[in-house]
């Protein structure tokens, strides 16, 4: 009863290789459920490719790459408050971030030997200090004996206005500081580009083009865990609901404890993927959601929502499905976890 990742290990570490390879100051990024592959996995690979950094979201998730074996530098990009703790500031080898004029007073004032990674506010508008308050946050480290790794800038994924949006923050805060550069989600091109211009060590962050660049590596499959004919009118499920119409209850792996049907909002921005998205809306206010289970070749709908580790989809058709066939699952590995991974 598994929902497993299939992985053609040599392909997708031939891919790892190469990024690194052509991406000078990468900075892996290990975080949350490791991009699928979990945390640990990751990080033996991050020890593989040499890298002397690596990037996790949370405080609480240096420990679990220390845990796997790595013992470089880990950038926590999550910007640190009081409300973190002290006890990751006491690890040397340990570079917190930090976007608020008041939290670069406490460390300042209370841990001054503490690694930071000042942020630079976006567009994307998440976390930073803006233009107006970088002069204030290098008189505060100047200061102090805070140890001042770099600028971070954390930049949106849309590629349109990026580049210039990059230039013009690096600009700004190497006007105050002349420190390393670390950004996130420059492409290669813009990456050579920006390092071309600035007089600076650049740092480049990379999660998802590292661990989810070769999508023909990988595939995601379910478990047929039992097939029933069902007609017209049957009840079915936890809510008995009736169904519309004749055809095969189709049992699967996969629920609720794996993130499957999880949804996250969608990043739709064409009129094509805002109308797509509109369509699937207005079938589930019918009651009629799409799976991400492909059987013949195509998506099948949920009879009802998804169980802890099983969901049911329906066949109006005999499609041969059998007890025991793998099916494939189209998820984001960003929000599910497999559990198992084949590879």
């Amino acid at each position: 009863m598994t929902l497993t990742l299939h992985l053609d290990t040599g392909a997708w570490r031939e891919h790892l290789r190469h990024v690194a390879d052509t991406t000078p100051g990468l900075v892996p990024v290990a975080k949350g459920n490791g991009y699928g592959f979990g945390l640990g996995r990751l990080t033996a690979e991050v020890v593989a490719l040499g890298a002397d950094t690596v990037a996790v979201g949370i405080v609480q998730e240096v420990a679990v790459v220390r845990r796997a074996g790595f013992a470089g530098d880990v950038v926590v990009l999550t910007p640190w408050t009081p409300a973190d703790g002290t006890e990751v500031l006491a690890d040397p080898r340990v570079i917190v971030t930090v976007s608020r004029l008041a939290d670069l007073r406490t460390l300042a004032a209370g841990h001054p030997d503490t690694r930071v990674l000042l942020e630079v506010l976006t567009s994307m508008r998440r976390h930073g200090l803006p233009t107006s308050e970088l002069a204030q946050a290098v008189a505060i480290v100047t200061g102090s004996r805070l140890r001042v790794e770099g600028w971070t800038i954390h930049l949106p994924m849309v590629v349109s206005g990026r580049l210039a949006e990059a230039r013009a923050l690096a600009s700004a805060a190497l006007q105050q500081l002349q420190v390393p550069l670390w950004m996130s989600h420059l492409s290669a091109d813009e990456y050579a580009t920006l390092a071309g211009e600035v007089p600076v060590p650049l740092r480049l962050r990379v999660g998802t083009a590292l661990w989810l660049g070769a999508p023909q590596t990988r595939r995601v499959t379910a478990r047929v865990l039992d097939v029933h004919r069902v007609e017209r009118g049957e009840r079915v499920g936890y809510w008995q609901r009736r169904l519309p119409r004749s055809g095969y209850l189709v049992v699967v792996s996969g629920g609720t404890a794996n993130g499957v049907a999880m949804e996250a909002p969608t990043a739709a921005v064409t009129p094509r993927q805002r109308m797509l998205a509109a369509a699937s809306g207005s079938m589930e206010a019918l009651g009629l959601a799409l799976s991400p289970y492909r059987i013949d070749g195509k998506k099948r709908f949920f009879v009802e929502p998804p169980h802890m580790q099983s969901s049911l989809v329906f066949l109006p058709e005999d499609a041969g499905v059998a007890i025991g066939d793998e099916i494939p699952v189209e998820v984001r590995l960003t929000t599910v976890t497999v559990d198992r991974i084949d590879g």
